[in-house]
């Protein structure tokens, strides 16, 4: 990790610079295997699964009987641990309905507004050696809450042709019953366009690498809606001497060991915390089963001394991290300060792990600095608020000279027209 002491503001755009790909590149490569989705179907699913996963599949739909066989396969415990952060994650996010209320703005003018759960959405789910099993209920428990009639999952297959057994428990569980054996690029493209086995979707949700993310970006030009913009996994530590440098350093970690593009900053006004840190944080690193992944990605990392607090928030809101955790004396009034993180994580024993897998939060969140801008996925997400209105005789006789002057002001007559013919009706 790279130590950095005092940077001047002029210098925190370099200094922080999110790891660069050539998405240019990688968009040329991905636009062939979604035009070959859209025009030939399953077949170019099959093509490019076997060419990418290395597996002939003779059904892209899991069946009834695998999903069975993958609850007969995983650990109790892990079920029970499952079953725990599903309540957890349902009850925060069942909070978060909102019930419709008629306002009356006049006399005769009633507005309103009602919730629809967005008819049919897909969710990606990333394999390989890292089967997120937890973000099926990131996702499919807001669907399901939301009412989202259709709901389908894609995620890659392992070697032996099926999708592991984790990702088949937890989507059963959440009520998912539409799965299919799909990956990167060409399950964006099945989602977006639909084949003959995937129908298409409304919206598509779900984390992936570069080419999963290009993809999704590119379908979102042509209309498909998708979550937001995501990219490499990131989190940011404000630490003061209040912390435990053993707890920090196995924060930086395990956002570290997702993959060498993720990214992991320090924040410290303490010299001795940096460096407690660093320590630590080679320490652990050498204990690591993914300690390839974690030390590619400490490269794209920092260490930061700044001079006090005030700057210590500055740099936080400027950077936007996806994560961002609070290990510090004052958390309260620090954490009122934040305007631009994804998630926080307050106080030393809070890990964002917690956030990741089960305290009740979403962990699909914003990534690239987009947190400046965008909310993480929440009920919100999974629906869409539809605005209604109605308006007696009495109220278009009070709104109606208003409306008339300001349609007459943008010279739309037939705007004023339709008031008008309104204000002028008699009842027999």
């Amino acid at each position: 990790m790279i130590q950095v002491r005092y940077p001047e503001k002029n210098t925190w755009k370099s200094l922080l610079a999110r790891p660069v790909f050539d998405f240019k590149e990688i968009e040329t490569k991905v636009a062939p295997i979604l035009e070959a989705v859209k025009t030939q179907g399953d077949k170019a699913l099959l093509h490019y699964t076997f060419t990418f996963d290395k597996v002939s599949l003779q059904n892209i739909k899991v069946t009834e009987a695998e999903i069975s066989l993958a609850a007969m396969q995983l650990d109790g415990r892990l079920k029970e641990a499952i079953q725990i952060a599903k309540s957890n994650i349902e009850t925060f996010h069942l909070a978060q309905k909102e019930t419709s209320q008629m306002i009356e703005t006049m006399p005769g003018v009633a507005c309103w507004r009602k919730s629809v759960g967005i008819n049919k959405v897909g969710l990606y789910i990333p394999g390989g050696t890292a089967p997120l099993f937890s973000t099926v209920l990131m996702l499919g428990i807001p669907a399901r809450i939301a009412g989202c009639e259709e709901v389908i999952l894609c995620s890659p297959p392992g070697f032996d042709g099926q999708i592991h057994p984790a990702i088949l428990y937890t989507a059963d569980l959440v009520g998912i019953k539409n799965i299919y054996k799909i990956g990167g690029a060409q399950a964006i493209a099945a989602m977006a366009y639909g084949t003959e086995t995937i129908p298409q979707v409304y919206k598509i949700f779900g984390p992936g690498n570069q080419y999963v993310t290009a993809a999704k970006q590119l379908v979102n030009k042509e209309g498909v809606a998708i979550d937001m913009p995501a990219g490499p996994s990131e989190v940011m530590i404000y630490a003061d001497e209040t912390c435990i440098p053993a707890f920090v350093a196995s924060d930086l970690l395990s956002q570290a060991e997702h993959g060498n593009d993720s990214q992991v900053i320090l924040v410290t006004t303490n010299e001795s915390v940096l460096t407690s840190v660093a320590q630590e944080t080679l320490k652990q690193l050498a204990l690591l089963p993914r300690k390839d992944f974690a030390s590619k990605a400490l490269d794209n990392s920092k260490l930061i001394l700044v001079k006090n607090e005030h700057e210590a928030i500055e740099i936080i809101n400027f950077y936007a991290p996806e994560h961002l955790i609070l290990a510090i004396q004052n958390l309260d009034e620090v954490a009122n300060q934040i305007n631009n993180a994804g998630s926080v994580f307050l106080g030393n024993f809070t890990p964002e792990s917690a956030g990741d897998y089960a305290s009740g939060t979403n962990h699909t969140l914003p990534t690239n600095g987009h947190a400046r801008a965008y909310s993480g996925v929440s009920l919100d997400s999974f629906i869409k608020k539809i605005t209604f209105q109605k308006i007696t005789q009495q109220g278009i006789q009070l709104i109606g000279p208003v409306i008339e002057k300001m349609a007459t002001a943008e010279h739309l007559e037939a705007h004023k027209q339709a008031v008008s013919l309104r204000l002028n009706f008699e009842t027999n």
